[in-house]
């Protein structure tokens, strides 16, 4: 027992996990879309990612043992298809989000060093494949970053980006330039929030880890309740900042770097260069810790006959899956725009957290809790998604062709996988 984790732990690995190196890479795909209402676009999301907070809280309370989102699924639900195909839809969304996290972290790189190409190649993508290929190196070798670390990065980021709030905001109230941008309301912060969906993931690792955590029950729904609000706040005073310090044609012209970029008014050159260097540690990070945490799901889950046992080994590293999970991310942080890859990981998301708002909302009967979140999350589930397909229907219609083909595939492979199961019992009994 003394060695689990407690509340403040758990927030920082909660707050840590949505921080992580999102707000760093989708801030300026959100303001291109949002304008000055980048922060409703936040909020909005902030709103959904609660209501789904609230719901697998909600969940994990009715299952005799607390345990992992997918398996929380199977036990509410009694049906292991649907729970493996959340788990194989968690695993996508992963990966979603470590092209995003290499993504960013090749775009600061490439900004700090002022260069976009080596010769005839172009510099992004080589960067951001290098940066998967030496983590994978790292996870294999076992090498990981305590806990106590971990922590301590988290802290710094968050001062920085609450230093960066701080003077943005008084700079903008003292030259009369700060907007709220209510003009701005219309589709354009709607859409811009489904895309910002993806910056909230991170609190669900608390589920994933609460073998580890002291009391798992009650320091969970308290680590989320506390830290999907701040994440809110944080990423709205952000976006208000951002939007108020440069302007619409210049976010968009540097979209990649956007949170640097806006730093620059305020604090000069040094201000650009603190943030793509904490950009670039925040991505990194945030990039080895989803590796290594995704890597140990698939193995998680071929253990329990969610995947098959070949995408693993026994013991030691699970070598196959970060192999696998690392050729992906690199393919995906390489070719995909950063609009497309913020999309497609959150579509993933918000895929599995509606499901958990609406399972919650089935088991409504309890009066110690409250229908109006597992309501909310699930209506709020549907509009983002409808609102992501339309914008990729209509901004990003071949990543919409990937990602209907991605969505067909994992059903017709969970379905033919788990029918394949009681044959082969069968055949050999």
């Amino acid at each position: 027992m003394g060695d689990r984790i407690g509340l403040s732990e758990s927030v920082a690995m909660a707050v840590g996990g949505m921080v992580g190196g999102g707000i760093f890479a989708v801030l300026g795909v959100v303001a291109a879309q949002a304008g000055t209402a980048a922060w409703f676009a936040f909020l909005v999301s902030g709103v959904v990612a609660l209501a789904a907070g609230y719901s697998f809280v909600r969940l994990n309370a009715v299952v005799p043992e607390p345990t992992s989102p997918v398996a929380l699924i199977e036990t509410v639900t009694g049906n292991t298809t649907l729970a493996g195909m959340m788990g194989w839809t968690f695993v996508i969304g992963y990966v979603g989000t470590m092209g995003l996290y290499a993504y960013a972290f090749g775009s600061y790189f490439v900004g700090l060093v002022g260069s976009s190409t080596v010769g005839p190649i172009p510099l992004r993508p080589l960067v951001s494949a290098a940066v998967v290929v030496v983590f994978i190196g790292i996870n294999v070798l076992g090498a990981h970053a305590s806990g106590r670390t971990e922590d301590t990065l988290v802290g710094l980021k968050v001062l920085i980006l609450l230093g960066f709030c701080g003077g943005g905001l008084y700079y903008g109230v003292t030259r009369g330039q700060l907007t709220l941008g209510l003009d701005q309301f219309g589709v354009g912060p709607a859409v811009a929030g489904a895309i910002a969906f993806v910056a909230f993931e991170g609190w669900e690792l608390l589920l994933f880890d609460q073998e580890s955590i002291r009391n798992p029950r009650e320091t969970v729904r308290t680590a989320i309740f506390v830290s999907i609000p701040f994440v809110t706040a944080l990423y709205m005073l952000v976006a208000l900042v951002t939007t108020t310090l440069l302007p619409a044609a210049r976010i968009q012209a540097d979209a990649e770097t956007a949170l640097a970029v806006a730093a620059e008014p305020v604090f000069g050159t040094v201000g650009f260069l603190l943030i793509g260097i904490a950009a670039l540690f925040s991505t990194a990070s945030a990039l080895n810790a989803t590796l290594f945490s995704t890597a140990r799901l698939v193995r998680q889950l071929a253990t329990e006959e969610m995947l098959p046992s070949r995408l693993t080994t026994s013991g030691g590293e699970p070598v196959r899956s970060l192999a696998l999970l690392g050729g992906l991310t690199v393919l995906l942080s390489a070719f995909g725009s950063l609009d497309a890859i913020s999309s497609f990981a959150s579509l993933a998301f918000v895929t599995i957290f509606g499901l958990g708002s609406y399972l919650a909302f089935q088991h409504r009967s309890d009066s110690r809790w409250s229908a109006v979140g597992p309501a909310l999350g699930t209506v709020g589930a549907i509009a983002t998604i409808c609102a992501l397909c339309w914008y990729l229907l209509t901004q990003e219609f071949g990543t919409f062709v990937v990602v209907l083909a991605l969505v067909v595939s994992v059903v017709l492979l969970e379905l033919v996988y788990f029918e394949r199961q009681p044959l082969e019992r069968t055949l050999l009994e």
